[in-house]
């Protein structure tokens, strides 16, 4: 089950693309669009990926950072990267701790089969360090709208 608005989005430190470290409150005082998805180079976490990509100068300019993760490798987070250009950070959760204090790792079923996955979730945090949008069984059209809509919002 995902996080409830308006309390303390869990804090982090793992490896990103390029294998540097990222510690979640130290972006304090930023916006954090933090969306998590389910694996590199698929076509529905490519196509979402992409649309982030694109819309970066608006999300910028409200003062928000992107930060994308999944269960993937530094290795495969930075040919995800390089192939389509992706302008954000890209953080690896391979135990998938963040997932799961996150509530995102979940049991998922496809065609009957039962497994355990990331569900397609985004959270803004707000400057303070607090949740204050989520949305949960992501669809990628038009959802990058609706994250640079609820930016700066209550």
């Amino acid at each position: 089950m995902a996080l409830t608005l308006h309390t303390p989005a869990p804090d982090f430190t793992t490896l990103t693309d390029g294998g540097r470290k990222i510690t979640l409150h130290k972006y304090k005082g930023k916006y954090i669009v933090l969306y998590f998805y389910p694996k590199d180079n698929t076509e529905t976490c490519t196509k979402q990926a992409c649309a982030f990509r694109d819309n970066m100068k608006r999300i910028t300019k409200l003062g928000a950072v992107v930060i994308g993760i999944s269960p993937d490798t530094v290795k495969k987070h930075d040919k995800f990267k390089s192939d389509y250009g992706l302008n954000f950070i890209l953080a690896c959760d391979e135990d998938k701790s963040i997932c799961e204090a996150y509530g995102v790792w979940a049991e998922k079923s496809m065609y009957g089969r039962k497994y355990m996955g990331v569900l397609r979730t985004t959270y803004i945090i707000d400057p303070t360090g607090t949740i204050s949008h989520v949305f949960e069984n992501v669809k990628v059209a038009g959802h990058v709208d609706a994250v640079i809509a609820s930016l700066g919002t209550p």
